[in-house]
């Protein structure tokens, strides 16, 4: 059986916690806070993204709003997603997912900034 991706950095962490328990009991509980930190400000981060670019999604864009009339993706609506495959839609791909890494990157930093 094939191990999970990121399986041994998972490992590796696991295994640095265990020496800051056994080293530094103290520090064990802020290492928890900041862990629960900056995985919160990566949540919050994707979301942002969400709300703010409801139809600049990364695996599709809006082609087409049936009858004109806006619609929600979430809810599954009546709305046509057109997935990428042309050389246009795979840049517009990439602007999406760097955006959406520039988000979630900046809410992580701030929160692990200000924490």
């Amino acid at each position: 059986m094939k191990s999970p991706r990121l399986f041994w950095w998972l490992i590796a962490t696991v295994l640095l916690l265990a020496v800051i328990g056994l080293l530094y009991p103290q520090q064990l509980p802020v290492s928890l806070y900041k862990l629960s930190l900056v995985t919160m400000a990566g949540v919050v981060g994707y979301w942002l993204d969400r709300s703010l670019f409801p139809y600049a999604r990364p695996d599709a864009f809006m082609a087409e709003m049936v009858d004109g009339e806006s619609c929600d993706i979430d809810t599954g609506g009546d709305c046509k997603l057109i997935p990428f495959g042309d050389v246009q839609g795979d840049f517009v791909f990439a602007m999406a997912m760097l955006r959406r890494a520039l988000i979630v990157g900046a809410a992580m930093v701030a929160i692990g900034l200000g924490a």
